[in-house]
């Protein structure tokens, strides 16, 4: 049966911190009539720092679209590596193991995707399937892992990689000033992460069911408008709202598998907001603390995008809490309005496995070359 192992996670090295974000709206937006508004919105969050691929400078100096896909291609390609090689690691597996790479992302967009460049690089099988999914934004993290958990159902004994890859900063848009794309820039952040979903073997989360809600009517709730300066971001003030609806689905799968939502050992969920965990927490009826690794991961690093729900769950393996049996739940929530759940129980000794976090570093390969 598929296990997800320990991921692998890296943040860019450039930081901005609350204050320096709530400092800099300030100055940028002084004359804006719901400045305090979006002030006590970003404050809310629970966002201490985020980390960005570049200064904060570049980041507010809007090159245009085709500098910014640019930057994207450059700096995915210098840095996912590093990344996949710790992946591969904590699962005990090399390249040529792999069967499938699932590679997610919304704030970039290359053709072929870098599925491509990885296999030519990194030297897996010319064989090896590609599954690029761009357009299911925060969401994509929990369907990488269910197409994942799908493809090793399908083909016992294959071996899935999982990659994700969020430049937030890069979809900064210093022309919209509506309140929600000013709360936007208070709480996403930029970071990188992979994992591998084992066919048989491993130490992690053994997938047992996974299933998809999209709730009706929401599809313009979260969105990009795609113009010649990039992508738009627009974020409808009743998203903060969506567990209402989503819950009953996440009970539905876990009843499915005669589990209940209420009464499991683990939570790692997609944590786009504050509000989202405390309604999950009420509505589900679980301690607040159940979420701490989806909110440890807004407080440090914000929200970033597909990879929330890879970071929540390397925190659950640091932790080392997990013994085998535990029962758990793993959702990223996203445009549509979309969720992807999944259903697992623990296995393996629960012990480290490497794979300790990556900030703003290269890893050198078998040959000494630094990529």
């Amino acid at each position: 049966m598929a296990v997800l192992c320990r991921p692998a996670i890296a943040v860019p090295e450039h930081v901005v911190t609350l204050e320096e974000t709530l400092a800099l709206a300030t100055r940028l937006h002084t004359h804006h009539p719901q400045l305090g508004l979006a002030l006590r919105l970003i404050e809310r969050t629970g966002v201490r720092k985020r980390h960005l691929v570049q200064p904060l400078e570049a980041v507010l100096a809007h090159p245009g679209l085709a500098e910014r896909t640019r930057r994207y291609e450059a700096e995915s390609k210098a840095r996912v590596p590093a990344v996949v090689e710790r992946a591969l690691a904590n699962a005990g597996l090399g390249v040529r193991q792999i069967d499938l790479i699932v590679y997610v992302s919304c704030t970039g967009f290359l053709m072929p995707s870098l599925t491509a460049w990885l296999i030519n690089t990194l030297g897996f099988r010319p064989e090896t399937r590609q599954l690029p999914i761009a357009q299911l934004g925060c969401a994509a993290g929990g369907a990488a892992v269910n197409r994942a958990h799908d493809f090793c159902t399908a083909y016992p004994g294959a071996n899935v990689l999982i990659v994700a890859c969020e430049f937030c900063s890069l979809c900064y848009q210093p022309t919209d000033l509506d309140i929600g794309s000013l709360l936007s820039n208070g709480l996403f952040g930029d970071g990188l992460a992979a994992a591998v979903v084992r066919g048989s073997g491993g130490t992690g989360i053994r997938l047992e069911r996974n299933g998809s809600y999209l709730v009706p009517d929401t599809e313009e709730w979260i969105s990009y408008a795609v113009r010649s300066t990039g992508f738009h971001f627009r974020l409808d003030k009743r998203v903060p709202h969506t567990m209402a609806p989503l819950t009953p689905a996440l009970r539905a799968l876990a009843e499915q598998h005669r589990w209940d939502a209420g009464g499991l050992d683990f939570y790692l969920v997609h944590a786009g907001g504050p509000r989202i965990l405390d309604d999950l927490s009420r509505l589900l009826g679980v301690p607040a603390a159940a979420f701490r690794f989806s909110r440890a991961t807004l407080t440090e690093y914000g929200n970033i995008a597909s990879a929330v729900v890879l970071d929540a769950t390397a925190r659950l393996f640091e932790e080392r809490s997990a013994v085998d049996g535990q029962r758990g739940l793993l959702a990223g929530f996203g445009p549509g309005i979309t969720a992807e759940m999944a259903v697992g129980s623990w296995t393996g000794s629960g012990g480290r496995q490497g794979g300790d976090r990556l900030v703003g570093q290269r890893v050198p390969d078998a040959a000494g070359a630094v990529r």
